[in-house]
């Protein structure tokens, strides 16, 4: 299985895609999609360039499957929200794609590659690197993208385990039903 995972950025968008066979994992490709070359002040044409980067990326490796961070709130709310966007962005261009999108936060994807949450920059491009074989250090947007990818292959075939003992099921209780709430 090809695991595109993707760390969101307004500025830099981390990729990094892994081939998965069991517990087997071996490096395709990483790197970044550039933004900051584009006026600063034009969101929409930044957003296209993050859209376009991710599907040229798709169209070349051709992934099973990817996997993205979701965004955690940020004191700065208009931080959050721009990142929010570049994230929307990504995830739409993967959709368009016909690819099937898993999401994992920050801290599921650090406890995945180092066993804590809290890990620095540095530790996960160091595991990284380490879990990968890869001769340097990557860069770190593009190390959160493969720790993305590496995490995605570790947890889908639990997911998929649950999944086949207990179908998953959307919950009803508390939503409307003809217009009243049960």
């Amino acid at each position: 299985m090809r695991i595109l995972g993707i760390d969101p950025g307004l500025q830099t968008t981390g990729f990094g895609l892994i081939d998965a066979q069991g517990s087997q994992l071996q490096y395709v490709a990483s790197g970044v999609i550039q933004t900051t070359k584009e006026e600063m002040g034009n969101l929409p044409a930044r957003l296209k360039v993050i859209y376009d980067g991710v599907r040229e990326i798709t169209a070349r490796y051709q992934p099973d499957v990817a996997s993205v961070e979701i965004v955690f709130v940020n004191v700065n709310p208009q931080a959050t929200l721009l990142l929010g966007q570049a994230r929307g962005c990504c995830v739409t261009a993967l959709v368009s794609c016909d690819l099937p999108v898993a999401e994992y936060t920050a801290l599921q994807m650090k406890q995945a590659i180092t066993g804590h949450g809290r890990a620095a920059k540095s530790q996960i491009q160091e595991m990284v690197k380490r879990l990968l074989n890869l001769p340097v250090l990557p860069r770190q947007d593009a190390a959160d993208a493969l720790g993305l990818a590496i995490t995605h292959a570790h947890a889908s075939p639990s997911m998929q385990k649950l999944a086949a003992v207990h179908a998953l099921s959307r919950k009803t209780h508390g939503m409307y039903r003809s217009g009243r709430s049960h």
